[in-house]
């Protein structure tokens, strides 16, 4: 994905209006900022998000960068853990202080985080470890506090688009070249889609919190909004998420387009678009890699369009990963954190040979080169290093053409401001309900969401 300077400055003004809230149950305290960093000293971290056994390829080329590391730090001792994060089990992980010195986090959580004193302050760390210098400041918004101090790392985003399966299309007499980009025309095409092939046109995520996420974009691509400015009160219960509510049992119920599975995560949803069950379905352009990687989907059947819009444009919904680090560390194992991290994800964005190095590991280990992307960096830098990698290039960026082009119009807008993950998951049973119940009450169900998720905000 192609995110420019413009599309990160979105995500500013819900950390500028973000309140304090009080600690919460279970808040780990911040280790001591006392004392002296010794670069030099001996020092062991533990590194989260190792792959699991069940992807080898990746296992040797997280081994080998470790492998890397050490030698360049002989001080830095790194064991490594596959805890990564979940949205269901995260915060009772935090409570539990059972995560690693490091690990990957969505963009969702540092704002609650960060009044709660569960993130350390970095600030000084980081420039001594000169790790700044080429991200985006408006990025850094996302872990800083009102007085700008920063507590994580932004190293990852992305931006929701369309996925839909290219081969079905031609099967349905629709072009390829030509993905949907309002809403009456996905439904239009799931129609046609099913009636000719059999399959379902659309489907949609629903559990394990992504059908509050999904939701949520799209209200926001029908111009609405699930939460304040402030994050003090939910704003769902109006006509935009009414009228997403009724597309989608629309789409169930009466057109009968959405195939026979109604309880999808994000790993599922994507088997079964990868094995041609399904037409479109929301979902960011990475979706490509595990759909091709893991799932056998054909290349030439992938495809990315625009987020569909409902009488704007409007915009999509923006989020991504963060690099946090366990708030009991010292402040050599912060420094040593932060070598890490600048390490394993930013150096192949500055350093030619190591841009050219990585696209070509990532070709030996059969992953991807040059999948569209957003960029948590300044524009140039994301540009140059593009460039350096364009010979290695093994993906049809053709295919990503719609959603690129949306790139140039849709505004990112941020994800919930405050405790979006519960937002998500209290929103989830309401489009469960919408396409499992036929007489389904759009209106209690929302009315009933509000109840519940105010409830959470004024906490």
């Amino acid at each position: 994905m192609t995110r420019t300077a413009r599309c990160v400055a979105a995500l500013t003004s819900a950390v500028a209006l973000l309140t304090a809230v009080a600690c919460a149950d279970g808040s780990t305290p911040a280790a001591s900022s006392a004392g002296a960093i010794d670069e030099n000293a001996p020092v062991t971290i533990t590194v989260g998000n190792k792959p699991k056994p069940d992807k080898p390829a990746d296992v040797a080329t997280f081994n080998k960068k470790v492998k890397e590391f050490t030698d360049a730090h002989p001080n830095i001792t790194v064991k490594t853990t596959e805890t990564a994060w979940d949205a269901q089990t995260f915060q009772a992980q935090v409570a539990g202080g059972s995560l690693p010195t490091v690990m990957s986090i969505s963009f969702t959580e540092p704002l609650n985080m960060i009044p709660n004193k569960q993130l350390p302050d970095i600030t000084d760390e980081l420039k001594l470890v000169d790790l700044t210098k080429n991200l985006n400041p408006d990025t850094l918004k996302m872990v800083q506090d009102d007085k700008g101090r920063i507590y994580g790392v932004p190293f990852e985003a992305f931006s929701v688009g369309l996925a839909y399966n290219r081969a079905l299309f031609k099967q349905a007499g629709l072009d390829p070249d030509k993905p949907p980009t309002t809403w009456d025309e996905v439904r239009q095409y799931a129609k046609q889609i099913t009636q000719k092939t059999g399959k379902a046109g659309y489907a949609q995520l629903t559990k394990d919190n992504t059908g509050g996420w999904m939701l949520t974009t799209m209200t926001y691509s029908m111009g609405g909004s699930v939460q304040s400015a402030d994050g003090k009160k939910s704003t769902f219960n109006d006509a935009p998420t009414k009228k997403a509510l009724q597309l989608l049992k629309d789409m169930r119920w009466t057109d009968n387009t959405m195939g026979t599975n109604f309880l999808y995560n994000q790993e599922e949803v994507r088997q079964d678009f990868a094995a041609g069950k399904i037409g479109m379905v929301l979902q960011a352009p990475d979706a490509y890699d595990m759909a091709v990687k893991n799932f056998g989907m054909k290349p030439a059947d992938f495809g990315e369009g625009a987020l569909p819009q409902d009488g704007g444009p409007y915009g999509t919904l923006t989020g991504g990963s963060i690099k946090m680090i366990n708030p009991k560390s010292t402040k050599n194992e912060i420094v040593a954190a932060l070598k890490w991290i600048k390490f394993y994800e930013f150096d192949k964005y500055t350093n030619q040979a190591v841009a050219i190095q990585n696209a070509k590991d990532s070709i030996a280990d059969k992953s991807f080169v040059g999948r569209p992307g957003v960029t948590p960096l300044s524009q140039a830098t994301y540009d140059q290093y593009n460039e350096w990698r364009k010979p290695y290039n093994n993906v049809p960026i053709q295919q990503f053409q719609g959603y690129i082009d949306s790139t140039k119009s849709l505004k990112l807008l941020p994800e919930p401001v405050n405790k979006g993950q519960e937002v998500y998951a209290l929103l989830d049973p309401v489009v469960q309900q919408v396409l499992t119940k036929k007489d389904a009450d759009i209106d209690k169900l929302l009315t009933d969401a509000a109840s519940k998720i105010d409830a959470r905000l004024a906490r």
